[in-house]
């Protein structure tokens, strides 16, 4: 009951419009259009990993090289002039060839589908579902290692974008795609720092970073949280830093 209480305190706490200060969510609330908000968060969650002062320059480059417009960068090619697709290392294990494969791969899905939003939506109504569609593409569209191959990992950085697109009523989430993915069925965005936390409260008992994991620690935070789980990614982002 505790560790209840204590989760759904720290989720009011800093689930606020201050928590996207520093976070790579701030980059989608600084463009419009509904498209080039969903391109840009989608490239922003997709390089967010390893320290947040190397990965938010790399995409604040891409946002300054697209002028705010990173949907228009991507379709008129202009990604391939600011990335040239050379071996020169672009961000960790990523050169710009990989970011270029990544670019080219997400420029077919704009082409065929219009925006993100409607190729998702065309062939998923849960968040496994969801995960599952993204990876497909790029892993049949040549996109390279920048989006997982399957769901065999947790794919935290595409459950930290579909977090972003489906769920409402949040300073931080935008909701774009609520009407058509139930945030209930989202999974939770698993890193090993989650998995710290999350065994730490008694929520889990396996340090596997794999998609069966994820959707355990989902299940729990459905308890905690019944209409909201990935509420508790806030909660466990509070309770990493009180503690």
């Amino acid at each position: 009951m505790k560790t209840i209480e204590t989760l759904r305190n720290l989720a009011g706490q800093y689930e606020t419009r201050d928590f996207i200060i520093g976070d790579p969510s701030w980059f989608m609330h600084q463009v419009e259009g509904r498209a080039n908000i969903e391109v840009t968060a989608f490239v922003a969650s997709s390089l967010s990993y390893g320290s947040r002062k190397q990965f938010l320059p790399k995409i604040q480059y891409m946002l300054d090289c697209a002028n705010n417009n990173i949907y228009e960068w991507i379709v008129s090619n202009r990604y391939a002039i600011d990335i040239p697709d050379d071996d020169t290392c672009y961000y960790r294990l990523y050169n710009r060839h990989a970011m270029n494969r990544f670019l080219s791969a997400l420029k077919c899905l704009l082409d065929k589908y219009g925006s993100i939003g409607e190729y998702v939506k065309s062939s998923s109504s849960t968040g496994l579902e969801a995960v599952n569609a993204i990876t497909q593409w790029f892993a049949n569209n040549d996109g390279g290692p920048v989006i997982p191959k399957d769901t065999t990992s947790a794919c935290k950085r595409v459950c930290m974008f579909l977090r972003w697109m489906v769920r409402d009523n949040s300073p931080v989430d935008l909701g774009l795609w609520s009407e058509f993915i139930d945030k209930r069925t989202l999974i939770m965005p698993m890193d090993t720092h989650v998995v710290q936390e999350a065994i730490s409260l008694g929520l889990l008992n396996s340090k596997s970073n794999s998609m069966s994991n994820a959707i355990k620690l989902t299940n729990k935070l459905t308890e905690i949280f019944p209409d909201d789980p990935l509420k508790g990614d806030f909660a466990l982002f509070g309770y990493g830093v009180n503690k």
